[in-house]
């Protein structure tokens, strides 16, 4: 059985390379290319799998990690803030879709029952689909994409429902009780959920992530998904609605950001896994037979569903814009569809023939959906131009919160931390202080708890991940400043920083010399270096104590970052003549000393005390109540409490000082 499993693996992963390369290169979306490629590799193409049980169970695998990696991105907080697009955009649509669909099959000649479960399956759209297309296009958190997902969380719901009707309309039990039973399961379910978001997963991922072992990271996300998704199961919904919650009660810790990027990987190889599986359902030889029969059916479902979900749209209140791409993105039928009337087909409820049609309209809608969802954003497009014709009624934003939300939880020209150490507290104090908005990634759990607490804008993750960095809004950010001195982890920052944003401004710390110029070759606009750094400093403290200028101090030390530190480097370049400045102060001091309130001094005029011609003393300023006096003369007059800036010999400011101290 393994080695069957593998060699099926083998003969639809390596169908499908060139196929997705060819689609890639003429720019269609790639799940048309896995549909493609498995309506090829299938029983009805060209026969290289027959048994495609064990490709439908990976497939399975793949909707529930969709869902999963869909819920993390959303979160509890943003579900109930469209509580509204759920239960009502979601309600309507699927009630007046079946019953329009209903209509028309009964209409046809077919049975009530038959008519009844046609409209309700036809109503589902694909949830895999519509939310890899808003997850390509970065669209899961506009008005739109938000709108489709409240609807698709309806439709996945009603799914189960659907699946406990179908006995009842096959005339085969009542349902009365089970219907109520789900109820309660559901109930605590939702319950389950809560209590796990708030309490058990923060608590058990914390100590997870202390142990700072990703695979051990991954393997508990992976038994938290799995596990919910079960149990969900077991209370009779189905195993993606559970992947969902499960994903819910991750996205609201800290560790969301972190749990996407580890899983991202596999959900995208189980979701290839089942658009390939969707293609092998298709009996081309039927197609071909009520071909037809199958595009008129393909035609009339993208319209009925277009128009039912603009109305639908236009009755919870948002404009033509955002009705035209919500229409037009969930136009399809579903892959719930799929397993719903299998289940109708085992039921009785309607024949073979009609089954395989149904199939067929199915994955050609699937297929289509790509190039249908890019003619909804031309559709809108073209809508703005002639808004200003049309009544008010349908281009006002009847439930402009939502967009306002959306543009409230967008960072914009922001500065990204990563590490939140010793260094990385210093940039975000600095920030703080300058008013520029910051977001910190740290890999220490505890840290992120600490911080949090405090009100900091904090993730956990390892920033060299792609799903982190975009989390923290790189692709919007203006700067981002690794403290880390980690050379790997530093190198892989860099690398997927510049690949998401090449605009950002990426500013590393490094402690080893070498790496310096491997830094900026792949893409660093500065790096600093700890011990070239601390030089710097230290031999600007010395040359400030052989008073050269501060200005060709700052000039020096400008000069050695600009050439990467080369200067000092390489001890071959000759050293600028900078360093021989102003040796003739050798022999002086400039210090400050404050004139006592009962010093003698107090009250008289600098041309009085005569200190240049008594004590060889210049004063060169004079602090007066945290204001600074540079334009000194002889009738200048001392007060006390004023701090004199004077230069001296060394020899004498012990004489002076003792002349200005309290009762000299």
């Amino acid at each position: 059985m393994a080695s069957h499993l593998l060699t099926d693996l083998l003969i639809i992963f390596g169908l499908s390379i060139p196929v997705v390369f060819t689609f890639s290169r003429l720019k269609i979306a790639p799940l048309v290319g896995f549909l493609l490629a498995g309506i090829l590799a299938g029983p009805f193409g060209f026969g290289l799998i027959q048994g495609t049980e064990n490709i439908e169970s990976l497939a399975e695998i793949g909707v529930v990690l969709l869902l999963f990696t869909i819920g993390i991105e959303f979160s509890l907080q943003e579900l109930l803030k469209i509580k509204r697009i759920v239960i009502l955009g979601g309600g309507l649509q699927v009630s007046i879709t079946s019953i329009v669909v209903a209509f028309i099959f009964w209409w046809l000649g077919y049975s009530p029952e038959a008519a009844v479960f046609m409209g309700l399956i036809v109503a589902l759209s694909s949830t895999a689909i519509v939310l890899k297309l808003l997850q390509e296009k970065g669209e899961i958190y506009s008005a739109h994409g938000r709108i489709a997902l409240g609807i698709l969380i309806f439709q996945d719901i009603a799914a189960v429902l659907i699946i406990i009707l179908a006995p009842l309309l096959a005339g085969e039990a009542v349902v009365g009780s089970d219907l109520l039973e789900l109820l309660f399961r559901g109930i605590g379910l939702v319950v389950l959920t809560l209590i796990s978001a708030r309490y058990v997963v923060p608590f058990l991922l914390f100590h997870v992530a202390k142990t700072r072992n990703n695979e051990l990271f991954l393997l508990s996300v992976v038994v938290i998904g799995l596990s919910v998704a079960w149990i969900t199961s077991l209370a009779g919904l189905s195993l993606a609605l559970g992947a969902f919650l499960a994903g819910l009660i991750i996205s609201d810790s800290e560790y969301a950001a972190q749990a996407l990027g580890n899983v991202i990987p596999f959900r995208d190889l189980f979701m290839s896994i089942f658009f390939i599986s969707t293609g092998m359902l298709l009996n081309l030889d039927i197609m071909i037979t009520y071909l037809p029969l199958i595009l008129a059916a393909t035609v009339l479902v993208f319209f009925l569903k277009t128009f039912v979900n603009v109305f639908t749209t236009f009755l919870i209140g948002f404009p033509l814009h955002t009705m035209i791409l919500v229409g037009f993105s969930l136009a399809q039928i579903g892959e719930f569809s799929l397993i719903t009337a299998k289940v109708g087909f085992k039921s009785g409820i309607f024949t073979e023939t009609i089954y395989q049609e149904f199939l067929a309209v199915t994955v050609l809608s699937m297929v289509l959906t790509p190039f249908f969802t890019d003619l909804g954003y031309y559709s809108a497009a073209s809508s703005q131009k002639f808004s200003r014709f049309l009544p008010k009624i349908l281009t006002d934003d009847r439930h402009g919160a939502l967009k306002k939300e959306d543009q409230e939880k967008e960072l914009e020209n922001h500065l990204i931390i990563v590490g939140y150490g010793v260094n990385g507290k210093n940039v975000g104090i600095a920030a703080q202080k300058a008013g520029i908005s910051y977001l910190i990634i740290e890999i220490n759990p505890a840290t992120v708890r600490q911080e949090k607490m405090k009100g900091e804008t904090i993730v956990y993750g390892d920033a060299a991940q792609t799903t982190v960095l975009e989390h923290a809004g790189i692709r919007a950010a203006k700067s981002i400043v690794i403290t880390a001195g980690d050379t790997v982890s530093t190198w892989r920052i860099i690398e997927v920083a510049k690949r998401l944003n090449p605009d950002v401004h990426v500013i590393a710390r490094t402690h080893f010399l070498d790496k310096i110029d491997a830094f900026y070759s792949i893409g660093a606009d500065e790096v600093i270096s700890d011990e070239f750094e601390c030089s710097i400093e230290l031999f600007s403290r010395v040359l400030n104590r052989y008073m050269v200028p501060e200005n060709e101090i700052e000039i020096m030390g400008m000069q050695l970052r600009a050439d990467h530190y080369r200067m000092l480097r390489s001890p071959e370049i000759r050293r600028t003549s900078i360093c021989k400045l102003a040796l003739d102060f050798s022999n002086v001091e400039i210090k400050s000393i404050r004139v006592g309130k009962l010093s003698e001094a107090a009250g008289k005029t600098l041309g009085d005390l005569d200190l240049r011609k008594k004590y060889g003393v210049a004063v060169l300023a004079i602090s007066r109540n945290h204001r600074l006096i540079y334009d000194l003369g002889a009738e200048t007059e001392l007060s006390p409490d004023d701090i004199l800036l004077v230069i001296s010999p060394p020899e004498n400011l012990e004489e002076i000082r003792e002349f200005f101290s309290e009762g000299a």
